[in-house]
Protein backbone atom coordinates (compact mmCIF):
# COMPACT_ATOMS: atom_id res chain seq x y z
CA UNK A 1 0.00 0.00 0.00
CA UNK A 2 1.15 3.91 -0.56
CA UNK A 3 1.98 6.22 2.06
CA UNK A 4 0.36 9.27 2.04
CA UNK A 5 2.14 12.40 3.79
CA UNK A 6 -0.26 15.19 5.63
CA UNK A 7 0.21 18.30 7.65
CA UNK A 8 -2.58 18.54 9.71
CA UNK A 9 -3.49 20.87 13.03
CA UNK A 10 -4.75 19.32 16.43
CA UNK A 11 -7.40 20.69 18.79
CA UNK A 12 -4.23 23.05 20.20
CA UNK A 13 -3.72 24.67 17.39
CA UNK A 14 -0.20 22.79 16.71
CA UNK A 15 1.00 21.78 13.48
CA UNK A 16 1.30 17.94 12.79
CA UNK A 17 3.37 16.37 10.12
CA UNK A 18 3.38 12.41 9.42
CA UNK A 19 2.89 9.87 7.25
CA UNK A 20 -0.11 7.17 6.87
CA UNK A 21 -0.20 3.84 4.86
CA UNK A 22 -3.68 3.47 3.25
CA UNK A 23 -4.95 1.92 -0.34
CA UNK A 24 -6.55 5.36 -1.32
CA UNK A 25 -6.45 8.90 -0.27
CA UNK A 26 -9.80 9.05 0.95
CA UNK A 27 -8.53 6.54 3.31
CA UNK A 28 -5.82 8.21 4.43
CA UNK A 29 -7.88 11.41 4.45
CA UNK A 30 -10.39 9.45 6.97
CA UNK A 31 -7.55 7.85 9.20
CA UNK A 32 -6.15 11.36 10.16
CA UNK A 33 -9.39 13.07 10.64
CA UNK A 34 -10.38 10.10 12.95
CA UNK A 35 -7.41 10.99 15.17
CA UNK A 36 -8.91 14.15 15.91
CA UNK A 37 -6.62 16.23 13.17
CA UNK A 38 -7.49 18.35 11.08
CA UNK A 39 -5.95 17.92 7.37
CA UNK A 40 -4.66 21.16 5.84
CA UNK A 41 -2.40 19.07 3.03
CA UNK A 42 -2.95 15.37 2.13
CA UNK A 43 -0.57 14.05 -0.56
CA UNK A 44 1.38 10.73 -1.98
CA UNK A 45 4.38 10.39 -1.17
CA UNK A 46 7.20 9.56 -3.70
CA UNK A 47 7.97 5.75 -4.49
CA UNK A 48 11.56 6.33 -2.79
CA UNK A 49 10.39 7.94 0.17
CA UNK A 50 7.72 4.80 0.94
CA UNK A 51 10.62 2.64 0.79
CA UNK A 52 12.79 4.69 3.12
CA UNK A 53 9.06 5.07 5.50
CA UNK A 54 8.54 1.30 5.03
CA UNK A 55 12.07 0.63 5.98
CA UNK A 56 12.24 2.74 8.84
CA UNK A 57 8.22 1.70 9.74
CA UNK A 58 9.47 -2.04 10.35
CA UNK A 59 13.26 -1.28 12.31
CA UNK A 60 10.96 1.53 14.84
CA UNK A 61 9.23 -1.68 15.86
CA UNK A 62 10.98 -4.73 17.84
CA UNK A 63 9.80 -8.03 17.85
CA UNK A 64 9.87 -7.74 22.02
CA UNK A 65 7.76 -4.92 22.02
CA UNK A 66 5.18 -7.14 19.81
CA UNK A 67 5.78 -10.06 22.16
CA UNK A 68 5.31 -7.84 25.22
CA UNK A 69 2.18 -6.90 23.48
CA UNK A 70 0.79 -9.93 23.42
CA UNK A 71 1.71 -11.41 26.36
CA UNK A 72 -0.16 -8.06 28.01
CA UNK A 73 -3.28 -8.46 25.60
CA UNK A 74 -3.77 -11.58 26.75
CA UNK A 75 -3.59 -11.25 30.29
CA UNK A 76 -5.96 -8.19 29.93
CA UNK A 77 -8.38 -9.63 27.93
CA UNK A 78 -8.43 -12.74 30.29
CA UNK A 79 -9.17 -11.03 33.08
CA UNK A 80 -12.77 -9.54 31.59
CA UNK A 81 -11.46 -5.87 30.08
CA UNK A 82 -12.93 -5.22 26.96
CA UNK A 83 -10.67 -5.65 24.04
CA UNK A 84 -10.59 -2.08 22.69
CA UNK A 85 -9.97 -0.52 26.15
CA UNK A 86 -7.05 -2.82 26.58
CA UNK A 87 -5.40 -2.41 23.58
CA UNK A 88 -6.12 1.53 24.20
CA UNK A 89 -4.27 1.25 27.39
CA UNK A 90 -1.47 -0.52 26.24
CA UNK A 91 -0.87 2.25 23.70
CA UNK A 92 -0.76 4.80 26.18
CA UNK A 93 1.99 3.01 28.43
CA UNK A 94 4.04 1.47 25.48
CA UNK A 95 7.51 3.71 25.61
CA UNK A 96 7.97 3.68 21.59
CA UNK A 97 5.98 6.42 20.46
CA UNK A 98 6.06 4.67 16.95
CA UNK A 99 4.35 1.75 18.12
CA UNK A 100 1.54 3.58 19.88
CA UNK A 101 0.87 4.92 16.84
CA UNK A 102 0.31 1.73 15.20
CA UNK A 103 -1.94 0.58 18.35
CA UNK A 104 -4.20 4.21 17.75
CA UNK A 105 -4.37 3.18 14.35
CA UNK A 106 -5.36 -0.61 15.34
CA UNK A 107 -7.74 0.88 17.76
CA UNK A 108 -9.92 3.04 15.43
CA UNK A 109 -9.72 0.51 12.63
CA UNK A 110 -11.59 -2.02 14.47
CA UNK A 111 -13.85 0.78 16.28
CA UNK A 112 -15.39 1.50 12.78
CA UNK A 113 -15.85 -2.01 12.23
CA UNK A 114 -13.37 -4.36 11.26
CA UNK A 115 -12.41 -7.62 12.94
CA UNK A 116 -9.07 -7.35 15.06
CA UNK A 117 -7.34 -9.53 12.99
CA UNK A 118 -7.83 -7.26 9.66
CA UNK A 119 -6.72 -4.18 11.31
CA UNK A 120 -3.60 -6.02 12.52
CA UNK A 121 -3.49 -7.27 8.93
CA UNK A 122 -3.05 -3.91 7.94
CA UNK A 123 0.17 -3.63 9.92
CA UNK A 124 1.45 -6.94 8.89
CA UNK A 125 4.96 -5.47 8.49
CA UNK A 126 5.40 -5.90 11.83
CA UNK A 127 3.18 -8.44 13.17
CA UNK A 128 4.24 -12.00 11.04
CA UNK A 129 1.36 -13.58 9.33
CA UNK A 130 0.95 -16.35 11.75
CA UNK A 131 0.28 -13.60 14.47
CA UNK A 132 -2.68 -12.41 12.56
CA UNK A 133 -3.97 -16.05 11.38
CA UNK A 134 -4.04 -17.15 15.05
CA UNK A 135 -6.23 -13.78 16.20
CA UNK A 136 -8.73 -14.79 13.37
CA UNK A 137 -8.78 -18.51 14.87
CA UNK A 138 -9.35 -16.87 18.18
CA UNK A 139 -11.88 -14.78 17.30
CA UNK A 140 -13.77 -17.47 15.66
CA UNK A 141 -13.60 -19.66 18.46
CA UNK A 142 -13.97 -17.38 21.21
CA UNK A 143 -10.34 -17.92 22.70
CA UNK A 144 -8.73 -14.91 21.92
CA UNK A 145 -6.85 -14.22 24.76
CA UNK A 146 -5.82 -18.07 25.09
CA UNK A 147 -4.61 -17.47 21.55
CA UNK A 148 -2.42 -14.35 22.42
CA UNK A 149 -0.80 -16.10 25.00
CA UNK A 150 0.21 -19.29 22.06
CA UNK A 151 0.97 -16.58 20.22
CA UNK A 152 3.68 -14.70 22.89
CA UNK A 153 4.70 -18.23 23.05
CA UNK A 154 5.96 -18.94 20.16
CA UNK A 155 7.57 -15.80 19.30
CA UNK A 156 9.92 -15.79 21.96
CA UNK A 157 10.52 -18.88 21.07
CA UNK A 158 11.23 -17.82 17.42
CA UNK A 159 13.10 -15.02 19.38
CA UNK A 160 15.47 -17.28 21.09
CA UNK A 161 15.93 -19.18 17.69
CA UNK A 162 17.22 -16.53 16.27
CA UNK A 163 19.63 -15.76 18.47
CA UNK A 164 20.85 -18.93 18.74
CA UNK A 165 21.93 -19.03 15.14
CA UNK A 166 23.29 -15.22 15.69
CA UNK A 167 25.51 -16.35 18.52
CA UNK A 168 26.72 -20.00 16.08
CA UNK A 169 27.63 -17.00 13.27
CA UNK A 170 29.46 -14.74 15.50
CA UNK A 171 32.40 -16.81 16.09
CA UNK A 172 33.09 -17.67 12.44
CA UNK A 173 32.18 -14.13 11.25
CA UNK A 174 34.52 -12.61 13.33
CA UNK A 175 37.54 -14.93 13.00
CA UNK A 176 36.89 -14.22 9.03
CA UNK A 177 37.02 -10.38 9.63
CA UNK A 178 39.87 -10.56 12.10
CA UNK A 179 41.53 -13.03 9.57
CA UNK A 180 41.77 -10.64 6.12
CA UNK A 181 42.40 -7.68 8.33
CA UNK A 182 45.94 -9.00 9.46
CA UNK A 183 46.58 -10.58 6.38
CA UNK A 184 45.77 -7.04 3.90
CA UNK A 185 47.48 -5.03 7.18
CA UNK A 186 50.76 -7.28 6.36
CA UNK A 187 50.28 -7.10 2.53
CA UNK A 188 49.70 -3.13 2.58
CA UNK A 189 52.02 -1.81 5.22
CA UNK A 190 54.62 -4.86 6.37
CA UNK A 191 55.77 -6.21 3.18
CA UNK A 192 56.32 -2.77 0.73
CA UNK A 193 58.62 -2.05 3.68
CA UNK A 194 60.21 -5.20 3.15
CA UNK A 195 60.19 -5.18 -0.42
CA UNK A 196 62.19 -2.30 -0.39
CA UNK A 197 64.84 -3.63 1.49
CA UNK A 198 65.48 -6.35 -0.51
CA UNK A 199 65.46 -3.98 -3.54
CA UNK A 200 67.61 -2.13 -1.78
CA UNK A 201 70.26 -5.00 -1.12
CA UNK A 202 70.19 -6.51 -5.01
CA UNK A 203 69.23 -9.73 -4.11
CA UNK A 204 67.62 -12.15 -6.45
CA UNK A 205 64.31 -12.88 -4.72
CA UNK A 206 62.32 -16.35 -4.69
CA UNK A 207 59.08 -17.15 -6.73
CA UNK A 208 57.31 -16.80 -3.48
CA UNK A 209 58.63 -13.72 -2.45
CA UNK A 210 58.09 -11.93 -5.81
CA UNK A 211 54.13 -13.37 -5.58
CA UNK A 212 53.75 -11.96 -2.12
CA UNK A 213 54.92 -8.52 -3.50
CA UNK A 214 52.79 -8.56 -6.38
CA UNK A 215 50.04 -9.36 -4.12
CA UNK A 216 51.13 -6.34 -1.66
CA UNK A 217 51.65 -3.62 -4.75
CA UNK A 218 48.04 -5.07 -5.98
CA UNK A 219 46.63 -4.91 -2.17
CA UNK A 220 48.32 -1.00 -1.88
CA UNK A 221 46.63 -0.13 -5.38
CA UNK A 222 43.42 -1.32 -5.91
CA UNK A 223 42.70 -2.00 -1.69
CA UNK A 224 39.24 -0.70 -2.59
CA UNK A 225 38.22 -4.01 -4.52
CA UNK A 226 38.65 -5.96 -1.21
CA UNK A 227 35.57 -4.25 0.15
CA UNK A 228 33.58 -4.03 -3.50
CA UNK A 229 34.08 -7.70 -4.32
CA UNK A 230 32.61 -9.31 -1.33
CA UNK A 231 29.46 -6.32 -1.68
CA UNK A 232 29.30 -7.47 -5.22
CA UNK A 233 29.15 -11.33 -4.49
CA UNK A 234 26.22 -10.81 -1.99
CA UNK A 235 24.35 -8.86 -4.50
CA UNK A 236 24.64 -10.94 -6.96
CA UNK A 237 23.21 -13.53 -4.36
CA UNK A 238 20.59 -11.40 -3.49
CA UNK A 239 19.94 -11.25 -7.00
CA UNK A 240 20.04 -14.95 -7.63
CA UNK A 241 17.64 -15.65 -5.01
CA UNK A 242 14.56 -13.75 -5.78
CA UNK A 243 14.03 -16.49 -8.74
CA UNK A 244 12.81 -19.74 -7.57
CA UNK A 245 14.86 -22.06 -9.67
CA UNK A 246 17.78 -20.65 -8.84
CA UNK A 247 17.10 -20.05 -5.00
CA UNK A 248 16.48 -23.81 -5.08
CA UNK A 249 20.29 -24.74 -6.02
CA UNK A 250 21.65 -21.74 -2.93
CA UNK A 251 19.21 -23.58 -0.64
CA UNK A 252 20.39 -27.18 -1.42
CA UNK A 253 24.17 -26.12 -0.94
CA UNK A 254 22.87 -24.70 2.68
CA UNK A 255 21.52 -27.95 3.70
CA UNK A 256 25.12 -29.66 2.45
CA UNK A 257 27.82 -27.43 3.33
CA UNK A 258 29.10 -28.75 6.59
CA UNK A 259 29.21 -26.51 9.40
CA UNK A 260 25.81 -24.40 7.63
CA UNK A 261 24.19 -27.49 7.24
CA UNK A 262 23.71 -27.80 11.16
CA UNK A 263 22.80 -24.65 11.45
CA UNK A 264 19.98 -24.11 8.74
CA UNK A 265 18.64 -28.20 9.04
CA UNK A 266 17.95 -27.74 12.54
CA UNK A 267 16.07 -24.09 12.21
CA UNK A 268 14.36 -25.26 9.81
CA UNK A 269 13.12 -28.60 11.93
CA UNK A 270 12.59 -26.39 14.92
CA UNK A 271 10.41 -23.89 12.59
CA UNK A 272 8.26 -26.80 11.19
CA UNK A 273 7.54 -28.45 14.62
CA UNK A 274 7.43 -25.49 16.54
CA UNK A 275 4.73 -23.79 14.08
CA UNK A 276 2.70 -26.61 13.40
CA UNK A 277 2.16 -26.90 16.66
CA UNK A 278 0.96 -23.64 17.68
CA UNK A 279 -1.19 -24.11 14.66
CA UNK A 280 -2.80 -26.58 15.43
CA UNK A 281 -3.23 -25.76 18.59
CA UNK A 282 -5.24 -23.19 18.12
CA UNK A 283 -7.71 -25.37 15.86
CA UNK A 284 -6.08 -24.73 12.33
CA UNK A 285 -6.20 -27.77 10.36
CA UNK A 286 -3.29 -29.93 9.09
CA UNK A 287 -4.00 -28.67 5.48
CA UNK A 288 -3.97 -24.77 6.28
CA UNK A 289 -1.28 -25.17 8.58
CA UNK A 290 1.54 -26.08 6.46
CA UNK A 291 -0.46 -23.64 3.49
CA UNK A 292 0.89 -20.89 5.94
CA UNK A 293 3.87 -22.78 7.09
CA UNK A 294 4.84 -23.04 3.22
CA UNK A 295 4.62 -19.09 3.11
CA UNK A 296 6.37 -18.28 5.72
CA UNK A 297 9.72 -20.91 5.10
CA UNK A 298 12.36 -19.25 3.50
CA UNK A 299 13.94 -22.50 2.20
CA UNK A 300 12.84 -23.65 -1.30
CA UNK A 301 14.02 -26.69 -0.69
CA UNK A 302 11.68 -27.48 2.63
CA UNK A 303 8.91 -25.45 0.74
CA UNK A 304 8.61 -28.13 -1.64
CA UNK A 305 8.56 -31.01 0.41
CA UNK A 306 6.03 -28.96 2.34
CA UNK A 307 4.25 -29.11 -0.48
CA UNK A 308 4.54 -32.38 -1.49
CA UNK A 309 3.42 -33.77 2.12
CA UNK A 310 0.02 -31.70 1.71
CA UNK A 311 -0.64 -33.03 -1.51
CA UNK A 312 -0.13 -36.57 -0.11
CA UNK A 313 -2.15 -35.75 3.35
CA UNK A 314 -5.13 -34.20 1.45
CA UNK A 315 -5.27 -37.83 -1.06
CA UNK A 316 -5.89 -39.32 2.67
CA UNK A 317 -1.67 -40.16 3.54
CA UNK A 318 -1.07 -39.20 8.01
CA UNK A 319 1.36 -36.49 8.57
CA UNK A 320 4.07 -39.22 9.68
CA UNK A 321 3.51 -41.09 5.98
CA UNK A 322 3.54 -37.95 4.13
CA UNK A 323 7.29 -37.08 5.57
CA UNK A 324 8.59 -40.26 4.91
CA UNK A 325 9.31 -39.42 1.16
CA UNK A 326 11.08 -36.69 2.27
CA UNK A 327 14.17 -38.43 4.61
CA UNK A 328 16.76 -36.66 3.93
CA UNK A 329 15.10 -33.41 5.26
CA UNK A 330 13.23 -35.06 8.31
CA UNK A 331 14.97 -37.77 10.21
CA UNK A 332 13.84 -40.29 11.58
CA UNK A 333 13.02 -39.34 15.09
CA UNK A 334 10.56 -36.59 13.30
CA UNK A 335 8.42 -39.12 11.79
CA UNK A 336 8.68 -41.47 14.52
CA UNK A 337 7.51 -39.02 17.34
CA UNK A 338 4.18 -37.14 15.16
CA UNK A 339 3.18 -41.48 14.11
CA UNK A 340 3.20 -41.79 18.18
CA UNK A 341 1.31 -38.55 18.58
CA UNK A 342 -1.25 -39.35 15.77
CA UNK A 343 -1.84 -42.61 17.33
CA UNK A 344 -2.57 -41.50 20.66
CA UNK A 345 -4.28 -38.89 19.41
CA UNK A 346 -1.77 -36.32 21.12
CA UNK A 347 -0.12 -35.02 18.18
CA UNK A 348 0.78 -31.22 19.61
CA UNK A 349 2.65 -32.92 22.87
CA UNK A 350 4.72 -34.62 20.77
CA UNK A 351 5.34 -31.41 18.63
CA UNK A 352 5.74 -29.58 21.46
CA UNK A 353 8.71 -32.20 22.25
CA UNK A 354 10.29 -32.03 18.75
CA UNK A 355 10.34 -27.95 18.75
CA UNK A 356 12.07 -27.80 22.32
CA UNK A 357 14.61 -30.38 20.98
CA UNK A 358 15.44 -28.48 17.94
CA UNK A 359 15.70 -25.24 19.59
CA UNK A 360 17.96 -27.27 22.63
CA UNK A 361 20.11 -29.05 19.75
CA UNK A 362 20.35 -25.34 17.75
CA UNK A 363 21.57 -23.43 21.15
CA UNK A 364 24.53 -26.25 22.19
CA UNK A 365 25.62 -25.95 18.03
CA UNK A 366 25.78 -22.38 18.74
CA UNK A 367 27.86 -22.55 21.66
CA UNK A 368 29.83 -25.56 20.71
CA UNK A 369 30.72 -23.79 16.92
CA UNK A 370 33.63 -22.03 18.14
CA UNK A 371 35.57 -24.70 19.31
CA UNK A 372 34.21 -27.06 16.04
CA UNK A 373 35.60 -24.28 13.86
CA UNK A 374 38.45 -23.04 15.59
CA UNK A 375 40.90 -26.07 14.27
CA UNK A 376 39.97 -24.95 10.81
CA UNK A 377 40.36 -20.98 11.21
CA UNK A 378 44.01 -21.98 13.54
CA UNK A 379 44.83 -23.89 9.90
CA UNK A 380 44.21 -21.37 7.49
CA UNK A 381 45.62 -18.47 9.70
CA UNK A 382 48.64 -20.52 9.92
CA UNK A 383 48.95 -21.76 6.39
CA UNK A 384 48.73 -17.93 5.46
CA UNK A 385 51.40 -16.52 7.70
CA UNK A 386 54.18 -19.40 7.08
CA UNK A 387 53.60 -18.40 3.13
CA UNK A 388 54.37 -14.69 4.32
CA UNK A 389 56.76 -15.67 7.07
CA UNK A 390 58.87 -18.01 4.12
CA UNK A 391 58.12 -14.75 1.57
CA UNK A 392 60.33 -12.70 4.28
CA UNK A 393 62.56 -15.37 5.23
CA UNK A 394 64.07 -16.86 1.79
CA UNK A 395 65.55 -13.45 0.85
CA UNK A 396 67.65 -13.09 4.10
CA UNK A 397 68.48 -16.95 4.24
CA UNK A 398 70.24 -16.63 0.55
CA UNK A 399 71.65 -13.31 1.34
CA UNK A 400 73.47 -14.61 4.55
CA UNK A 401 74.60 -17.66 2.38
CA UNK A 402 75.87 -15.68 0.24
CA UNK A 403 77.86 -13.57 2.58
CA UNK A 404 79.19 -16.90 4.11
CA UNK A 405 80.34 -18.14 1.21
Amino acid sequence: MPFFAYKAVNNDGRVIRGTVEKPDIDLAYDNVTSSGLHVLTIQESSSVLDFYTRRLRIWSVKRPEIIEFAKNLSVMVRSGMPLMTSISDMAESVDNRKFAERLHDIKRTVELGSSFSSALGNHNDIFPEIFINLIAVGEETGRLDESLSDIALHLQRMEDLKSAITRALMYPVFALVGTLGALLFWLIYVLPKMSALFTSMDVELPAITQNLILASNFSKNYWYIYILLPLFFYIILVLLSKKEATKYYIDSAKLKLPVIRLIVHNKLLALFAEQLRILMSAGVTIDRSLDIMINVIDNVVFKRALLDTREKIMLGSMVSEALKGHRGLFPNMVMRMIAIGESTGDLNEQLNYLSEYFLDKLDDISNKLGKMIEPLVILVIGGMFMIIILGLLSPIYDLISGIGS
